[in-house]
């Protein structure tokens, strides 16, 4: 009985050592230890392009602005229909 349990003990160890140096051992070593930091000139470098993004958000929404106030003046002046099904 001893001799099975020191085998499954052998066997056991072997199979976790590879499960451990294997992709999926890493993998869960990664997700373990927590999601990695961004090197500091990639985490510039996103922030550069969700301040652009902003930019081009509000840029889109002055013309969107424009757009409406031009309908409703035109509306206004009998140029356009109401917009509604008829």
């Amino acid at each position: 009985m001893e001799d099975i349990i020191a085998i499954v003990m052998v066997f056991g160890t072997g199979m976790i050592g590879l499960i451990a140096f294997s992709p999926i051992g890493r993998a869960l070593a990664q997700r373990i230890r927590g999601p990695a930091e961004l090197p500091s000139q990639e985490l510039d470098e996103l922030r550069d392009q969700v301040a652009g993004l902003s930019q081009q958000v509000e840029e889109l929404a002055e013309r969107q602005d424009f757009t409406e106030r031009m309908l409703a003046q035109a509306r206004e002046k009998g140029l356009l229909g109401s917009g509604g099904p008829s």
